[in-house]
């Protein structure tokens, strides 16, 4: 009767493969669920004042040197909901705001028109990637509370953004509920 000790150790195994196979599936869904991600945009500004500017380098691949402002105007608690969005030739990084920070954005976008604003993103497992993202500029007053641009990013870097500002917005949206 060697059979029903060898067709046990099959069972065991088909359920060991089973179960294995399942929980790894879980837990990479649970750490992207995880994962957080930074949003800042910063001002453009012509001071000199170290205190209060900064000079950053936008783009990897062209670099553009650019001064800003220490202290973001927008960060991700003015985030609702971020994707990534096909556009001709590529993709973009669509942003909506919040109430507040779409009364931020129309306020800025109307006080700095021909001035650029820096945005800035820390994002994907533990935060390990951190870069400046764009510098589109103010040409029209934003009362939308949309921003899209094209980021310094893969398609990938860009769905790790959106998802992981999403994942602040519903946290943030959680702490908000009494």
């Amino acid at each position: 009767m060697i059979t029903g000790r060898y067709r046990f150790n099959i069972y065991l195994l088909l359920v060991l493969s089973i179960t294995s196979l399942l929980s790894g599936c879980q837990t990479h869904k649970d750490n992207k669920e995880k994962e957080l991600a930074t949003f800042r945009v910063h001002l453009e500004t012509e001071a000199e004042d170290s205190m209060g500017a900064q000079k950053v380098s936008i783009f990897r691949a062209a670099p553009v040197d650019l001064m800003v402002e220490k202290e973001p105007f927008l960060t991700e608690a003015h985030v609702a909901s971020a994707r990534v969005v096909n556009v001709l030739g590529g993709f973009d990084l669509l942003v909506q705001l919040n109430r507040q920070g779409t009364w931020l954005l129309q306020e800025y976008s109307a006080a700095n028109p021909g001035k650029h604003y820096a945005i800035f993103s820390q994002f994907g497992e533990k935060g390990k990637n951190a870069r400046w993202l764009a510098a589109p500029e103010f040409s029209r007053i934003i009362s939308s509370g949309i921003l899209q641009f094209t980021p310094d990013a893969s398609r990938e870097e860009a769905d790790d953004i959106a998802r992981g500002l999403n994942n602040v917005a519903k946290k943030n949206e959680s702490n908000d509920k009494w």
